[in-house]
Order: C-alpha cells, then structure tokens, then sequence
C-alpha cells in the first residue's frame, strides 16, 4: 500500500499508562529517551492510584527532562490512561508502551519508517519475554511457543505483513481520532478490540519483526493464572461485541478445558476416558521439554505447569465471561480533546 499523508510524519507522542510501576518505570522511560530518533519526541505518563512510589519515581523523571509530562488517569484503568495520554498529544505519531516495557534502541525510527513505507494506521513488532527468576524465565520460553500461544505472531516473530492485531503499536495520530480510541469499556483485549475497528474502517495493521519490546512476565502462578482467565474473559466479551471476530485459536483452551474435565469425570465410571486428561498432561510434559532447548533443569521443569496455567486459566476465563458492556456502540469517541 503507498504511502499517503506519512510523508508528513515529524514528531512522536509516546504515552504510557501507569499503575505500581515502581521497579520498572525508570528503565521503561529511559529506553524511550534514548532512542535513535532526532525528531521531537514526548513522553506523556498517564498516572492512575499507584500504591507504590511510582507517582515519586514519575515526578523525578518529569523534573529531570522536560520532555516527559504527567497526566492524572483517576481511575486507574489502563483504556483511559491511554486515551488521556492521546488527548494531550501534540505529534502525529503516538506510540503506546507500558510502564514494564523496554523498547529495543532503534524501535521509534523502525515504527515511523514502518508507517512511511506501508501507509498502515498502526505498526507494532515483538513482544520479547524476558524473565529474570526461573519461573519468569520458564512464563518466556511458553510465550515464544506455538504449544503456549499458538500462532500469535507478536509473540512468535515471523513475516512482516498485515496482521489481526500487535503487541502495544504505534499510531497515525488522524487514525486514533477517525476510531476514536480506544474503548474505555475494555479492561482488557482493548488492543484487538480497536483494531478491529481500525480494520473495519479499511485501516492496515501492520506487524513487523524489526521493532521489539522486552517484556517482564508474571512471576507466580497465581499471577499467571489471573492474567490469562482475564484474557479469556475479555477474548470472549471482544467475540460478543464483534460478530465474526473469533476464530478456532481463540477457541481451543476452552474445548481442551471441557474435554480434559469431562474426561477427568467420566474416568471414574469409564477407565478409558482417563485417557483425555491423561494424553494433555503427557503432550505438555514432552512438548515443555522440547522447547524449553538450553534452558537449566530449574526452568525446564516448571514450564509443563507454567503451559497448564495459561491454557486451563485461559478457557475457565473465556467459559465464565460475563461481563456485559453498557451501551450499544463500542466505537463512538472516547476520546476527550
């Protein structure tokens, strides 16, 4: 596709939704000001209740470069941070990351001439997992596998080209107000849910292997486990408020979930039926091993548990989703200029 108004393309907003990122957020932001980018840039920190020193750690920033500016997000909510960060941009690119995040050196230039070149409203790349202790570690080699992910090219890598959705993406500033952001109903999915949108209006999304992302995983099971049943949860409420929008992928964890339990039941008056939940424990065992490649003893044997999490966590969200959105249009503006 050619390029159209990205040859005007001069300056880039880069806005972060903020919530106990106390740990994190220095290196985030200054990954972000040390880029290989020589036009204007922004960084607009969209600040929600935090518990921690975050909102401390954020004023030392802003007062060390001007460059950086504070928004209020009262609620906290990740969809209204972002859209109170795009409001108060001032560039024609805005780029999202979050406040664990740490952009590869050259990822703004990447994302701007992605744009130029392929006239996309939205380019992204990878989302690197990167883990520090060995269940974080053993969370990342899950995420890079089509056994944990299935064939989710954010995660995996793979060809640049069109694509459903991507990890975080950076934006024509003229395509986020044409959609009108993104919808504060979603507290989750809100990505895949806008662009969709951006695809129904004939907009490009664009993936691309060029521009990564490190990213920190959860680092308990229990953490995990919340992430993914809220996965499923909003995968399912994005599937009910666009028809046609869900595929087989989305699908098996919940079909696995319901075979394995059913099989699990009805073992106990037919033994055979013991064979269900009895082949997935074996195909996560070998196939953890088998990806785990490298990685010590310490993180190849939590990886079958860590795959156990994410799919069983993943369909018991998307089977007992109910949440119901208020309101009939899920792409009127919300965003407030």
């Amino acid at each position: 596709m050619p390029a159209t108004d990205s040859d005007n393309l001069q300056g880039m907003s880069v806005v972060m939704p903020i919530l106990n990122e106390e740990p994190y957020l220095a290196e985030s932001v200054n990954a972000v000001l040390q880029q290989e980018w020589h036009g204007p840039i922004e960084v607009i920190l969209a600040l929600g209740p935090s518990t921690d020193r975050t909102d401390e750690v954020a004023r030392a920033l802003a007062d060390q470069d001007e460059r950086v500016r504070l928004v209020p997000n009262p609620s906290g909510r990740t969809p209204e941070a972002l859209n109170a960060g795009i409001a108060h941009a001032r560039y024609d690119i805005v780029c999202r990351v979050d406040g664990h995040g740490v952009l590869s050196p050259d990822y703004l230039l990447t994302a701007a001439r992605t744009l130029q070149e392929t006239g996309a409203a939205n380019v992204g790349g990878i989302m690197d997992a990167v883990g520090r202790t060995p269940f974080e570690k053993a969370v990342a080699v899950a995420m890079k596998s089509k056994i944990g992910v299935g064939g989710v090219k954010f995660k995996l890598g793979g060809e640049a080209g069109p694509a459903d959705t991507v990890y975080l993406g950076v934006f024509r500033t003229s395509w986020l107000d044409r959609v009108g952001g993104y919808d504060s109903r979603f507290s989750r999915a809100q990505d895949w849910e806008m662009n969709y949108r951006i695809r129904q209006e004939g907009g490009l999304v664009w993936f691309t292997p060029a521009m990564r992302v490190a990213y920190r995983p959860r680092p308990t099971v229990r953490r995990l486990a919340r992430q993914y049943y809220e996965y499923g949860q909003w995968r399912r409420v994005v599937a009910r408020t666009h028809e046609g929008s869900i595929n087989a992928r989305y699908l098996a964890p919940p079909t696995a979930l319901v075979a394995i339990a059913a099989g699990a039941a009805g073992g106990v008056v037919w033994k055979p039926l013991w064979v269900v939940p009895a082949g997935y424990l074996a195909a996560i065992g070998v196939g953890g091993m088998l990806i785990s490649g490298d990685e010590p003893a310490s993180v190849r044997v939590r990886v079958p548990l860590v795959l156990a999490t994410m799919h069983m966590s993943w369909g018991w969200g998307f089977l007992r989703s109910r949440i119901r959105l208020s309101g009939e249009s899920s792409g009127s503006s919300r965003i407030a200029h």
